[in-house]
């Protein structure tokens, strides 16, 4: 077994304090990936853990226009919050497609943004090649089984995926995340907040040792929007997605006047849809229209033999989710 120290400071300042003094430190919330890493794969070290379950990092608060989410808030309680079911209904739909109830009474709002990759290679240290766990070593996931991994963002350096169902809609959003380090606070869009992964795959986001995650500020939709959340997956539940998508829409006399979409299951990093959002955004809400906005979301795949299939399978995903949630005929 592993061996490591455990602590818990009394504020947030002291848990910063904690880690940022200490390279070995991490933080730990609901310990549902951080606890796998550490002691059943062994792919990560700490030598401390600094328990902040029981810090003031909790709760939902809303504002006119956007809600405040404490890091430490489970998923479980913020799909049960009623101004996120009435307002932002596929951050709810995305939530509950993820984990088990189980899993989600314990994962935190800030640990499922901090989540690490689900790949196989990356969690297996048997395997000597994998450039997020050792820069340089290579990717075994290029020329091994890669059916579970990405094809946006992706490079011969590393194909792993970002797994995360709630993080799709966040970014669709423009969430921002709010840091607390040794130097203050700052604030970070969440689709500033992750980092392809380019030459260096072993740095995932701008977080510096030490930062923590304080509460994310997620914009409610605009007024007439409708949105939904649609994850392909190989079993109804507790599955990560091969394909999803989160759209938003508002429509005037048939027209898009109004769009926001985010892909997951596809990329390495969750993938905000911009080229996409431009064809939709003042298009009639037509399939010719979404088939167009599919095919300008998943331009210049990186694809291995195991992952060639996603092309096709996330455009129709695309188009599935903007049919329902426009309500067009198919």
């Amino acid at each position: 077994m592993t061996a490591f120290e455990y602590v818990r400071p009394d504020d947030v300042a002291g848990a910063v304090t904690m880690v940022s003094a200490d390279p070995a430190a991490a933080y730990l919330a609901g310990g549902t990936t951080q606890l796998d890493l550490l002691l059943k794969d062994g792919v990560v070290r700490s030598d401390r853990l600094v328990d902040i379950g029981r810090l003031p990092l909790r709760g939902i608060t809303p504002g006119d226009e956007s809600l405040r989410v404490g890091a430490l808030t489970t998923m479980e309680e913020m799909a049960a919050d009623p101004l996120v079911a009435r307002r932002l209904p596929f951050v709810r739909e995305a939530l509950l497609a993820g984990a088990s109830p189980q899993l989600r009474n314990m994962a935190t709002i800030g640990g499922n943004l901090l989540q690490r990759t689900r790949c196989r290679y990356f969690r297996d240290p048997a395997v000597a090649a994998c450039n997020k766990r050792s820069p340089g070593s290579g990717c075994a996931a290029v020329s091994g089984l890669a059916r579970m991994h990405a094809i946006l963002g992706a490079s011969p350096n590393c194909i792993a995926l970002h797994a995360s169902d709630l993080c799709v809609p966040l970014v669709a959003l423009d969430t921002d995340v709010h840091v607390r380090g040794t130097d203050g606070r700052r604030d970070v869009p969440l689709t500033e907040f992750y980092l392809p992964s380019g030459d260096r795959p072993e740095v995932e986001h701008v977080l510096a040792h030490g930062e923590l995650i304080t509460h994310v500020e997620v914009p409610l939709l605009p007024a007439g929007a409708r949105s939904g959340y649609l994850k392909v997956r190989d079993r109804s539940s507790y599955e990560f997605a091969l394909t999803s998508a989160a759209a938003a829409l508002r429509i005037e006399e048939g027209t898009i006047v109004w769009a926001r979409l985010a892909l997951g299951g596809v990329a390495t990093i969750p993938w905000r849809a911009r080229e996409a959002e431009t064809v939709l955004t003042g298009a009639p809400a037509t399939r010719e229209t979404f088939r167009a906005a599919a095919e300008a979301a998943i331009r210049d795949p990186f694809t291995v033999p195991g992952t060639a299939f996603k092309v096709e399978l996330a455009k129709r995903t695309i188009v599935r989710v903007l049919r329902d949630v426009s309500g067009t005929p198919r």
